[in-house]
């Protein structure tokens, strides 16, 4: 009896793994072994970074708000602190996104914040 090598499918996962890793230099984008290698790789990184983008969006937000209080005389910690007393239910996205596109309403906030 032949040997079966099932080489329709085997063939189809070799390509699949070769097109993930198209756009990779050298071996990497076509040597089945170093790109399997470095498609895991890519994968493992693109998991983990999902992660950490939210945690620098995070921080850039933080960062516009404390400049934009700044501009008004008020620190980030003490207007945030503020919001919360006053029962403000604004994220930090949000809040961001005033102090970038519009001021005068962010202004008015802080003003609010401030009384």
């Amino acid at each position: 009896m032949t040997r079966a090598t099932n080489a329709p499918a085997s063939i189809r996962r070799r390509r699949k793994i070769l097109k993930q890793a198209k756009g990779f230099k050298g071996a990497r984008s076509k040597l089945f072994r170093t790109a399997s290698n470095a498609v895991m790789k890519k994968l493992t990184y693109q998991y983990r970074d999902r992660k950490g983008r939210k945690r620098d969006m995070r921080g850039l937000w933080i960062v516009r708000i404390g400049a934009a209080c700044k501009a008004q005389g008020y620190s980030y910690s003490k207007f945030v602190s503020a919001l919360k007393k006053g029962g403000i239910l604004l994220d930090r996205k949000i809040l961001a996104d005033m102090a970038v596109r519009n001021a005068d309403i962010f202004q008015k906030i802080v003003s609010q914040v401030k009384a």
